[in-house]
């Protein structure tokens, strides 16, 4: 057997040892689902009004779970008529909603019976505990989580627990989590004084300082000079928009329970746009074009809105207000190969910058269609199979770490997606190229070919860094907050060691600031220690002494985050940052 096979089978069976434990202790509980995560499994439960499980609670039914598994306890599968099935969990409301549903959809019931407990589940499960190592699992936390994860139905507690094959990989799970804890965004956040949230604003809507708007900004305008070369313009569009745009274009369907609704003063319904590619096809459409100007490349940062609920919101991670880096390319279907390279050598250079673009950092995914359910996309035969073999062509060209996964195209086109790893080896996708042979369908944009015929141009969709706040939590907690020099808000600091060289260290400052760095000056009336401090907490990457030998000498004592550089001048630690 597939050893992640027999993983899912112990972290599936573990989610019902779960449950067992959770009933022993509290037998008016109602249970809703259990499924496999990545690092493990969850129970969601519903408990009487007013009682939460407490950590020594997780304990007992960590140490519950091992005595159940000393038992050899077996799982036994058993096919059930919904008669029966209904019998069976008639005690149980959110199971009987499963049951109801599946009937409906004329799937098959199956439970699976481990000792006395007997439960709804399609399995897998191990045959036996025995299978299951008693010490490589662990009950970990609990969360808040609505029923089917909408906010409309009850809020139930769920309770995660992880699971691994062995210990050692336990452990290292464990160390794991306790560094990403240590690099939370949220944390780093608020003590680089990078963000913040308000009530008074909302939730999902955060609040950049000046330092966290010029890290947005250093962002922004290093994908916006990497593409520069490339041909790509600036174009800037309103941030509502009728509903007719998203209905033409086929997003309504789709996201018309995610969006914020505006009602101005007349009888038009607008809504707050969730997407800009709408919009783009706009621009394009709004003039006559000939072959002669395609490809036509158009590019915007800017925000879009969609109403998630609110317990899935995470700090930067998870939004309401979505900062976009996009960009859409339109062109002829054999202009499509040069493109996407222009977008694989500025994904490329942006990721190389950021020390990520490395053979055992990322990975990417060659999306193409399902060629035994072809019905499920949109477009001509030829069109996707010269697509598919033009995004290949590329990535072949570029030595891309590539593997061409079928049937992970979207509806309207293949693409490319580029998976990143962390420094935590988290994996993230990040940057994309995705081919679109819909909407310019739907919004009829068309071209004056050579011979005088109207054609129809292909539309390239393609982001960098993908949304602005998502990116900089990933960066947040990559570095730690210790972002590399050209990311860094700050990027030195100047510390006078006394009153006598405070107008020495103004003048560094003030060069520094003349050649290009970020610079600032530390003269708080505070040891000169504890601001060395303080700036080392806030991740700055060169600190500046000031002192008698270096007022004497016209020079500075300099430390960077690998250690001290010594004395310089103000030329050589500017060449030094250069």
């Amino acid at each position: 057997m597939d050893t992640g096979d027999q993983l899912t089978r112990v972290r599936h069976s573990l989610a019902h040892l779960l449950a067992i434990a959770v009933k022993e202790k509290n037998t008016g509980v109602k249970l809703g689902i259990g499924p496999v995560i990545e690092s493990g499994f969850y129970y969601d439960f519903a408990f009487s009004s007013g009682y939460s499980p407490s950590p020594d609670d997780l304990k007992r039914f960590e140490a519950r779970m091992r005595e159940l598994i000393a038992e050899h306890l077996a799982f036994t599968l058993a096919e059930v008529s919904p008669d029966e099935a209904h019998a069976q969990f008639k005690d149980e409301p959110y199971k009987l909603e499963l049951i109801n549903e599946l009937v409906e959809r004329g799937e098959k019931l199956t439970t699976y019976t481990s000792g006395s407990f007997n439960d709804l589940c399609v399995g897998p499960h191990v045959a036996n505990t025995s299978e299951i190592n008693p010490d490589a699992f662990a009950i970990t936390h609990t969360a808040g989580a609505y029923w089917r994860g909408d906010e409309k139905n009850a809020m139930l507690t769920r309770i995660y627990g992880a699971a691994f094959a062995t210990p050692k990989e336990l452990a290292e799970w464990e160390s794991l989590k306790e560094e990403a804890a240590l690099r939370d965004h949220r944390k780093l956040g608020r003590e680089l004084g990078l963000f913040a949230f308000s009530d008074l604003v909302g939730s999902g809507l955060p609040l950049f300082t000046p330092k966290g708007t010029l890290v947005r900004d250093l962002i922004v305008e290093k994908i916006q000079t990497l593409q520069k070369e490339h041909g790509y313009e600036r174009v800037t569009i309103p941030h509502i928009t009728k509903r007719e745009l998203y209905e033409t274009s086929g997003h309504w369907e789709k996201f018309k329970d995610d969006l914020f609704y505006v009602k101005g003063r007349s009888e038009t319904e607008f809504v707050m746009k969730p997407m800009n590619c709408p919009h783009h096809t706009q621009i394009y459409a709004s003039a006559q074009r000939s072959y002669k100007e395609l490809p036509i490349r158009y590019m915007e940062t800017t925000a879009v809105y969609r109403d998630e609920q609110q317990g899935e919101l995470l700090g930067l991670s998870r939004v309401r207000a979505i900062t976009q880096d996009d960009g859409h390319v339109f062109c002829r279907l054999e202009q499509v190969g040069a493109e996407v390279t222009h977008i694989i050598h500025v994904i490329k250079a942006f990721y190389t910058e950021l020390g990520m673009f490395a053979e055992d950092k990322y990975r990417v995914s060659l999306s193409v269609r399902d060629m035994a359910h072809k019905e499920k996309y949109l477009g001509e035969d030829r069109n996707w199979a010269e697509a598919e073999a033009a995004l290949e062509k590329c990535a072949k060209r570029e030595a891309l770490n590539y593997k061409r996964v079928e049937g992970e195209a979207a509806f309207y086109g293949p693409k490319l997606d580029f998976i990143f790893k962390d420094s935590l080896g988290r994996e993230w996708q990040l940057g994309t190229v995705q081919i679109d042979f819909v909407m310019p369908e739907r919004f009829g944009l068309e071209y004056t070919a050579e011979d005088g015929s109207r054609q129809r141009p292909v539309m390239i969709h393609r982001a960098i860094a993908g949304s602005l706040e998502r990116f900089m939590a990933i960066m947040i907690e990559h570095f730690g907050g210790a972002f590399p020099l050209w990311l860094a808000p700050v990027q030195a600091v100047a510390f006078p060691v006394g009153g006598a060289h405070k107008e020495y260290a103004r003048e560094v400052t003030d060069v520094l600031k003349q050649r290009g760095v970020r610079a600032e000056l530390d003269e708080r009336d505070e040891s000169l220690g504890k601001r060395i401090r303080d700036s080392k907490l806030n991740k700055i990457p060169y600190l500046l002494v000031v002192g008698d030998k270096e007022l004497a000498s016209h020079t500075i004592t300099a430390e960077s985050r690998e250690g001290t550089l010594g004395a310089l001048t103000l030329e050589e630690f500017v060449s030094t940052l250069k």
